[in-house]
């Protein structure tokens, strides 16, 4: 497939890096450093210029591409640059907007701008604050399956009680498996005595239910939140308190424009919208924040968001969550006491090469950066799952693939070695990356 990026930022060099491996990738930057640098570090082909300019594209050779990716930070140019491509060319069309207000308008009119899916950053970013936000310990949360699956990466902390049991004492959950875990960054495919260390990132999938009973298991003292506190009333800290109103919550939003904080009030009719500095320690004391289960900095700013956040902590906030426009920042962040810094632009690079390995999927999950997915398959009459139980088919799928769940209808299925999988069923399926195109081929 050939695919041509427009941008070269954090957001195009990660899709570019993850395609590059098997498709023909051109980027496109305006910026000539970006590009310089990317002919030392990426097999891809780099052009200087405008990708919204015709000469540009078509300098780029965009008639012949498959997929167009626009992915600057610039909402409007990469808008232009779809609807540009879509006049020189028959490439499917992706483009990257921050502003929901453009995704609201696309999803009226499905293919307007040019533009034939669209991935919005801040709505992105909210929705995965909010899957984090009710799951201590939680790392990244995926679902499959309409819902009826999840797919989870917590971290077992050390004082957990699940710390130290193998895992067939931890596995109590009857609709869940433990898929995988990423110990000192190598995957490892659990057995039933293996046993789980402080440290660990267990990839669990199952229902939500199993999810959310393994999530109290893993971190008892840690109950679902009660108390949100949102910091920062911008589009992020906006649409994450919406979607907490919609999920039942009543949360609190520290906005400190007057003007904003008033908008914000009228638009959130079940949040309580405080006018002051997040940074404000007296603030912080008044409004019993350290008090918060939870704790969300949404600033527009990093470092203003690690310092609310570390004063949450101090104050006592059991779990504190923050966005980070720089990447690199995160690991950072998570560990001078963060719990889980989320990146917009990370979280926009990965939905967008999801969608573009999604045609082989019904859904995909990528797991830390590109060690594993968790695909979702729908078993057709080729597949080698048909009519088979999940002990048969072992022999003939190699180690790094775990069956985590299947679907048949709106039933939940756990598989185990005698579960007969049909044809028709969903299937969710840990995969490591090194046997990622032999598995796909053969389920």
């Amino acid at each position: 497939m050939r695919v041509v990026i427009v941008g070269a930022g954090e957001v195009g060099s990660t899709i570019a890096e993850s395609l590059a491996k098997s498709h023909d990738v051109v980027v496109i930057d305006i910026d000539s450093d970006r590009v310089e640098s990317l002919t030392y570090s990426l097999d891809v082909l780099p052009i200087e210029g405008d990708g919204s300019d015709i000469d540009t594209l078509e300098e780029a050779d965009v008639a012949d591409a498959d997929l167009f990716i626009a992915s600057t930070d610039d909402d409007e140019t990469n808008i232009v640059a779809c609807g540009a491509a879509n006049v020189v060319s028959d490439a499917f069309t992706i483009a990257r907007v921050k502003s929901p207000k453009y995704l609201q308008a696309w999803q009226r009119a499905r293919g307007a701008f040019g533009v034939d899916f669209m991935v919005c950053s801040d709505l992105l970013t909210a929705e995965a604050i909010v899957g984090l936000a009710g799951l201590p310990t939680a790392q990244d949360v995926d679902t499959f399956a309409d819902g009826l699956v999840q797919m989870t990466e917590f971290e077992i902390p050390a004082e957990s009680p699940v710390a130290d049991q193998t895992v067939a004492e931890a596995d109590r959950f009857d609709s869940l498996t433990f898929a995988a875990i990423i110990r000192d960054d190598h995957v490892v495919i659990p057995r039933g005595d293996t046993r789980l260390t402080a440290g660990d990132e267990v990839i669990a999938i199952g229902s939500p239910d199993s999810i959310r009973a393994f999530s109290s298991e893993i971190a008892p003292e840690e109950q679902g939140p009660e108390d949100v506190v949102i910091v920062g009333g911008g589009e992020i800290g906006y649409q994450t308190a919406r979607l907490l109103e919609e999920r039942g919550f009543s949360p609190r939003l520290i906005e400190q424009d007057e003007e904003r904080a008033r908008w914000l009030a009228e638009k959130l009719p079940n949040t309580t919208v405080l006018n002051s500095d997040a940074t404000d320690q007296e603030l912080l004391e008044r409004e019993n924040v350290g008090m918060a289960d939870v704790v969300v900095a949404a600033l527009e700013n990093d470092q203003q968001n690690l310092l609310a956040t570390l004063l949450a902590k101090r104050k006592g906030t059991d779990r504190a969550i923050t966005v980070v426009n720089t990447g690199d920042f995160a690991e950072l962040f998570e560990a001078v006491g963060v719990d889980v810094a989320v990146s917009p632009r990370k979280a926009t690079a990965e939905e967008i090469t999801r969608f573009t390995r999604a045609r082989r999927a019904e859904n995909v999950s990528i797991i830390e950066g590109d060690k594993a997915e968790v695909l979702e398959l729908e078993v057709d009459p080729d597949s080698v799952l048909v009519d088979r139980s999940i002990r048969d088919v072992a022999a003939d799928i190699p180690e790094g693939v775990v069956i985590g769940a299947i679907t048949r209808g709106d039933e939940h299925i756990t598989p185990r070695g005698d579960t007969i999988v049909r044809e028709g069923d969903h299937v969710v399926v840990f995969v490591d990356t090194e046997v990622l195109s032999e598995v796909t081929e053969k389920l």
